[in-house]
């Protein structure tokens, strides 16, 4: 397990990486799980490792319908690489058995019960001992355009839905988080993912989930330009104009913030497979990228007094949609892994 001056927050990498953007009729197949534990147990820098993984329910990874021996035999398969599990992702989309949070009842229905299936299964491997900390991450499960087509009924539609999914929650034990990613209806701008949450007026068992990479672009108004913090001839060399959009951008979410996925963005979007358009995740070491991770990163995990919060127990990495090529290189996880600790050495505690 990790060792470092700071015991917290623990580092994790995901697995659904392996999974988004690879289905059927893209150029690249799905990673099947036990590579992807395979590779973040094999990443080492100076003799520190991950300390556990975030997964994806749905399959070929974890089926939402896992009952407690398959339950228990993923458990083994993660406590046999020294690692843990942290948070889950509900698979509440359509194509993977649920539906939009703003549809028809029938829709909101199966939503639901993806919700319910993935706080029993998050429920279980906490009982197990297998799952110290970690929330379980939900959307909207819908498009910006069909959200926008009567935006302020589709936003009272998917905060009764996520108020539900709250209760479902609260009877297994769950926090969730809600994704900020500017494909997600409702949730596709800063502003609107705040309203959302405080219509919801639960911070203690539904928060925001946080990726680096995602909130970039809120910053840019894509799918929300009136929402646009960086004006759109922003001088990238200017990095005190940026430090300030960013400062306003975290200081409204930062508080809702309960799940945080370290990650690096080149302020372009792109899609792959049945994923929308969304932020375009980098590698840490991508010239092109457009934040300085460990220094940005400190935006979300200290206060406004400067010290570190604890409000998430683990950051993780986000990188979607990668070519395989880059996945099945150990050093692409060596190089994730490093620039976690980075996270963690600047901003961690004890």
């Amino acid at each position: 397990m990790t060792t470092t001056a700071h015991a917290f927050p623990k580092v994790h990498n995901a697995a659904w990486p392996g999974l988004v953007g690879k289905e059927e009729g893209t150029d690249h197949p799905p990673i099947a799980l036990d590579r992807m534990l395979d590779l973040t147990a094999a990443a080492e820098v100076d003799g520190r490792r991950f300390d556990g993984i975030d997964l994806f329910l749905s399959e070929p990874h974890t089926s939402i319908d896992a009952d407690d021996s398959e339950l228990a035999a993923l458990a083994d398969r993660v406590l046999s690489r020294d690692l843990v599990i942290g948070s889950l992702v509900a698979p509440v989309w359509a194509p993977t058995g649920g539906g939009s949070a703003m549809g028809t009842a029938e829709e909101r229905a199966a939503f639901l019960t993806q919700v319910r299936k993935a706080c029993r299964i998050a429920q279980r491997l906490r009982e197990m001992g297998v799952r110290p900390y970690g929330i379980v991450r939900i959307d909207s499960a819908c498009g910006v355009a069909e959200w926008s087509a009567a935006p302020a009924a589709a936003q009272r539609a998917i905060a009764a839905t996520f108020a539900e999914a709250v209760r479902i929650a609260e009877d297994h034990g769950e926090r969730l988080a809600a994704e900020g990613e500017i494909c997600w209806g409702g949730m596709h701008s800063w502003r609107h993912m705040v309203e959302l949450l405080e219509a919801v007026g639960r911070p203690d068992v539904l928060g925001f989930q946080a990726d680096m990479a995602h909130t970039l672009l809120y910053m840019l108004g894509y799918n929300a330009p009136e929402h646009r913090i960086l004006p759109e001839d922003h001088d990238w060399s200017d990095r005190e104009a940026f430090d300030a959009a960013y400062r306003e951008l975290t200081a409204v979410l930062r508080p809702w913030t309960i799940d945080f996925h370290v990650a690096q963005n080149d302020a372009t979007v792109f899609g792959s497979g049945s994923h929308d358009r969304t932020g375009r995740h980098c590698l840490p070491k991508d010239p092109n990228g457009r934040l300085d991770v460990t220094h940005h990163a400190g935006f979300w995990l200290r206060g406004d007094d400067g010290e570190p919060l604890r409000a998430v127990a683990h950051v993780c990495w986000d990188g979607c949609m990668f070519p395989n090529a880059v996945m099945e290189d150990q050093a692409t996880w060596n190089d994730v892994l490093a620039t976690l600790l980075a996270v963690r050495d600047a901003h961690g505690w004890s």
